[in-house]
């Protein structure tokens, strides 16, 4: 999200009578190579520059509670941190500096690694996911959203 998205979409919501739709800020949503096979099967690639404009260094923690503080204020009910395995560190500032809900989205590259290491034999994909929703939920995730979604429903039942 940029700056002023969040108040722009309440204002429209409420105007339009819709004043109990919560709005899922991506506050802190990191420049990551992570986004890389969703992007290839989207055909999602920059056509010239990059993303660094809108998306956060890797490195600047900082950035993410401020952006965070600027949504909260413009009216935002829940944070996503994007990506998440990376990004725990942030999962767990961000649950310390809001009262809000905080999501965890565990994007395309995280699940690929897994997906193609477990492919390999390398790892015990069953054991590594759900290892790695514990600790999103550890970290302070009060959502998560994951491409592992499905398998990790069947292997809870």
């Amino acid at each position: 999200m940029m700056d002023g998205f969040v108040q722009a979409i309440r204002s429209g919501l409420d105007e339009a009578g819709f004043q109990d739709i919560p709005i899922l800020s991506y506050a802190a949503k990191y420049a990551s190579s992570y986004y890389g096979p969703f992007r290839d099967a989207a055909d999602g690639a920059p056509q010239f520059g990059d993303r660094a404009t809108y998306q956060m260094d890797p490195g600047n923690s900082r950035e993410a509670l401020k952006e965070v503080a600027l949504d909260v204020a413009e009216g935002a009910d829940m944070i996503m941190v994007k990506p998440a395995l990376a990004y725990m560190d942030i999962i767990w500032q961000v649950k310390q500096a809001t009262n809000l809900p905080v999501a965890a989205y565990n994007v395309s590259g995280e699940y690929a690694m897994v997906k193609a290491a477990a492919g390999n034999g390398w790892l015990n994909e069953e054991r590594v996911v759900m290892e790695t929703l514990t600790s999103f939920k550890r970290a302070g995730a009060d959502l998560i959203l994951t491409y592992h979604a499905k398998d990790a429903v069947r292997w809870l039942k």
